[in-house]
């Protein structure tokens, strides 16, 4: 019998970015001079060693697992050389076994600095990018603290369908005082440039950024629930009516078009996160290890050549702790998450609160069978408080 070749994912984290924005709670740093060199050979180093002790920890030959994604996010890994990519791609080659349909995704802003970078992106490997374009309003922009405007977007919209194969872009919705009419706009505005992936993101407050301060003194940064479940609704409809269908609680896609990388998320798959405060999990015969790096960019370029290796954490999750991340990224794809095996979380007896389970499915939130369990569109509008039930 043949055994299968266990597959994982790469993530690369580049931490630094020309502003930043007031609603972002990512691990991203403000920098204009930067050592490129040593940024790559601290990144590199991180690979070798983080794919050594995964081919250590799963017992298995060196270069025989698959990497079937890479995705560079950030910060702003458009602020990135392409060399570090290509270095980075060039060393992962001779590491892994490379699927033939590997998708290699980059996170890119609008600006014109940023997108006259994009052929040289293209060269170095990528071959699915992802435009941050958050507003089609310089309104939006400015209240955002974007660097570009409108017209740059439009014109990175033009150059990603130029040359990549495979390229989404992102949006946010639920400014204070945004209208169906406006976002109804702006999602037929950029359905033009034919993108083959949409993420549409409600504007959350998030604790530690600008945002969250100025909402502590009473400011209104965002709109009104019903209006955000309206607009919820809105980008439902308009984008399954131009070919792109919810797979997740805030992605869209053409089909056969969703990110692969981010699935493996959402199903709990196995990835390496290098670059500072980079997560990821690999799952063992001891259990599933949650690796997580130093998050300071200069406190993890000084100790990658340490024993330590730039990593805060590598220790074995809780089985409860797997359980609910389980349930959590599951129930959020609309083809749902499948019954697990007790095995799955140590033979341990966790289960789903059942009072709650049956309610929600009466209620029309929740759909079951033998196969799994899935939210509906009314459930995905409720989602974080069915889960806080759920995992209750």
């Amino acid at each position: 019998m043949i055994k299968k070749v266990p597959a994982i994912s790469l993530y690369v984290h580049w931490p630094f970015c020309l502003a930043k924005c007031p609603y972002c709670d990512f691990n991203s740093h403000v920098a204009t001079d930067i050592d490129t060199k040593s940024w790559q050979q601290a990144l590199v180093t991180d690979l070798e060693r983080q794919a050594e002790n995964t081919y250590q920890q799963l017992e298995i030959e060196s270069g025989k697992i698959e990497l079937k994604s890479v995705f560079f996010g950030g910060g702003t890994p458009s602020l990135m050389p392409p060399a570090i990519i290509e270095a980075l791609l060039t060393k992962a080659a001779g590491l892994f076994t490379i699927d033939p349909d590997i998708e290699i995704t980059a996170e890119a802003n609008p600006t014109s600095a940023e997108t006259a970078k994009l052929k040289g992106f293209y060269g170095a490997g990528i071959n699915r990018l992802s435009l941050g374009v958050q507003s089609l309003r310089e309104s939006g922009l400015q209240f955002l603290g974007r660097e570009h405007s409108a017209k740059d977007a439009l014109t990175a919209l033009e150059e990603a369908a130029k040359l990549f194969p495979r390229w989404s872009a992102d949006l946010i919705y639920g400014l204070p005082e945004q209208s169906e009419e406006d976002w109804r706009a702006q999602l037929e505005e950029i359905i033009l440039y034919a993108p083959s992936h949409l993420s549409c993101y409600q504007l959350t407050i998030e604790p530690g950024t600008q945002f969250y301060t100025r909402h502590k003194k009473g400011e209104r940064l965002t709109g009104d629930a019903d209006n955000i479940a309206d607009l919820y609704l809105l980008t439902e409809t308009i984008l399954k009516e131009k070919g792109l269908s919810a797979y997740e609680i805030s992605n869209y896609a053409k089909q056969g078009e969703a990110s692969q990388h981010n699935l493996n998320y959402w199903q709990t798959g196995n990835w390496l996160g290098i670059g500072p405060g980079a997560h990821g999990r690999l799952t063992t015969k001891n259990g599933r290890y949650n690796r997580i790096n130093r998050r300071s960019p200069s406190g993890w370029l000084e100790s990658i050549n340490t024993a330590q290796g730039g990593m805060d954490i590598d220790a074995l999750e809780k089985p409860e702790d797997y359980f609910n991340e389980y349930w959590m990224m599951g129930l959020r794809l609309t083809s749902g998450v499948k019954w697990p095996e007790t095995a799955k979380f140590g033979n341990t007896a966790l289960q789903l609160n059942p009072k709650w389970l049956e309610a929600f499915i009466k209620e029309g939130w929740l759909n079951a069978n033998d196969a799994g369990l899935s939210t509906t569109l009314e459930g995905r509008l409720r989602l974080d408080s069915i889960l806080s039930h759920l995992l209750d």
